[in-house]
């Protein structure tokens, strides 16, 4: 859906003041958070989706009326609508609100309607935004300062994306950059992950994109924190930038930050690393050092790690104790390394890995945690221009696997039309002439996918098999566990090094 639609810089009213609130597409990871926000307070929320599922439900026993398909009848007595960044113009509920005069809003403002008087903690960046913002509520939850947090994805812990928290208690926010929308929160403490180009189909140009992070940190108030790294380029220009206008900076980092991290590891399923703290950081004293362990692997989970420390206890004033505790009893996240199941010697993990660092930095984590078997990554694309600006990106950070099945492309809100030429192809072609050179197989559809992963994985080698990607590659990895489970037992499993391979 298109930013300019909506003006982020606006004030959102309390969402107290919105009168009944009807939801469009509440079924969505997202949005249904917001639902669940709003009904926390007493606001009465009804909603639709295009097809029933368990958020629906779920939604429709916390008190929300819930409709299966669209119609401006849904609409009811609704004074407030709204919608998800899926939903176009034409949608009938969305058109039937617009003709009516009542109020639209975008999920962000949603989400922002809710925080007033609420600290905020905001997390952006164009990786590792939803981990790290789970790594935070885990970490204020085991500080006692029972957060609310609206997230992505729905933690492991609660099973939910989205929950209120004590009254008065911070909030944690997964900020997304995509559309600009994360210019509505306003939050007291701002964490950016990194700074690097994408959704260059809405913002043109690397420049657009990092102007908008200098907006998003404007957002934030005088008395407030930004939390970000030195070890992405972006990141440093951003912190060098919010410290010239006067805001309070802390950095991590390799070398040269606030708080170093150092010594990481990535062994198996987890992942460690020192964090050594610098002169001047609010709170901390310093020299003072931690190791962390944490129960996920690749060495990009310590640095979310760390930045979820820095926003707990120098934005928030946590003690590290709680702090480090929370973040080592960490029970992860929907589709972020997710492990599915295993059978005969298979293992499967889900991710929602979709732009070029993403996949790279997951790839390095699956190594690790196949410790020794053989990797398998199917792979679908998402989007044609996101495939067609870095497809050199994909092609190095898939290039780390032993075999790759690539799915077609994700067309999401674009249009094959629209991108000739640019389809799968593009990475198999780069991954073939790869000095890595792994074994690819291109398939033609996502149902073709886990029959395929049965050809690659029925040999009894033990094998990590890693679904990744945006789309609905998600249920790939179930089908393949309910094929190899009625082959039964192919062989016993074997090494990589017992099948030659």
């Amino acid at each position: 859906m298109s930013a300019a639609r909506f003006d982020f810089t606006a004030p959102v009213p309390r969402a107290e003041e919105l009168g009944p609130v009807h939801v469009i597409a509440i079924g969505g990871s997202g949005v249904s958070g917001v639902a669940r926000l709003f009904l926390s307070l007493g606001v009465r929320v009804s909603g639709s989706d295009q097809r029933d599922s368990p958020t629906l439900r779920s939604l429709e026993e916390a008190g929300a009326r819930v409709h299966v398909g669209h119609d401006p009848a849904h609409l009811g007595d609704a004074r407030t609508v709204v919608v998800s960044g899926a939903v176009r113009e034409d949608n009938p509920e969305l058109a039937a609100a617009r003709a009516a005069g009542l109020t639209v809003l975008h999920r962000a403002q949603g989400i922002a309607a809710f925080l007033h008087g609420r600290p905020a903690v905001a997390v952006a960046g164009a990786n590792g935004k939803t981990t790290t913002s789970a790594l935070t509520s885990a970490a204020l939850q085991a500080a006692g300062a029972d957060p609310g947090y609206v997230l992505g994805a729905p933690l492991a812990s609660t099973g939910v994306s989205a929950a209120p928290g004590a009254p008065g208690a911070p909030v944690v926010v997964e900020a997304d950059e995509s559309d600009g929308s994360f210019l509505t929160y306003r939050p007291q403490v701002a964490v950016v992950t990194n700074v690097q180009p994408d959704h260059l189909d809405h913002y043109g140009d690397v420049a657009a994109v990092e102007a908008a992070y200098r907006d998003f940190v404007g957002t934030v108030p005088r008395d407030g924190l930004l939390v970000t790294t030195l070890d992405d380029p972006g990141a440093a220009r951003l912190a060098a930038h919010a410290r010239a206008s006067g805001l309070r900076v802390v950095t991590w980092g390799t070398e040269g930050a606030d708080v170093l991290v150092d010594d990481v590891r990535s062994e198996g399923t987890s992942a460690s690393g020192t964090v050594v703290v610098g002169p001047g950081v609010p709170g901390l004293e310093e020299g003072t050092t931690v190791r962390l362990h944490l129960p996920a692997p690749g060495e990009h989970t310590v640095h979310n790690a760390v930045a979820a420390l820095l926003a707990a206890t120098v934005g928030l004033g946590l003690p590290l104790g709680a702090v480090v505790d929370g973040l080592e009893r960490f029970a992860g996240v929907h589709r972020r390394f997710e492990r599915v199941g295993a059978v005969d010697g298979v293992e499967v993990v889900d991710d929602y890995a979709h732009n070029a660092p993403k996949v790279a930095a997951l790839v390095r984590a699956a190594r690790s945690a196949a410790a020794g078997r053989r990797l398998v990554v199917a792979f679908q694309p998402h989007l044609f221009s996101r495939t067609r600006d870095f497809a050199p990106g994909f092609v190095e950070g898939l290039a780390g696997a032993d075999v790759v099945v690539l799915l077609p492309v994700y067309a999401a809100r674009e249009r094959q039309e629209d991108h000739p030429g640019v389809t799968s192809g593009l990475l198999a072609s780069g991954l073939r002439a790869h000095a890595a050179a792994p074994r690819v197989i291109e398939v033609g559809s996502v149902r073709a996918a886990a029959p395929a992963l049965v050809e690659v994985v029925g040999d009894g080698v033990e094998s990590l098999v890693v679904t990744v990607g945006a789309g609905d590659v998600t249920g790939v990895g179930g089908e393949l566990l309910d094929l190899l489970g009625r082959r039964g037992a192919v062989t016993a499993p074997r090494t990589v090094e017992e099948a030659g391979s």
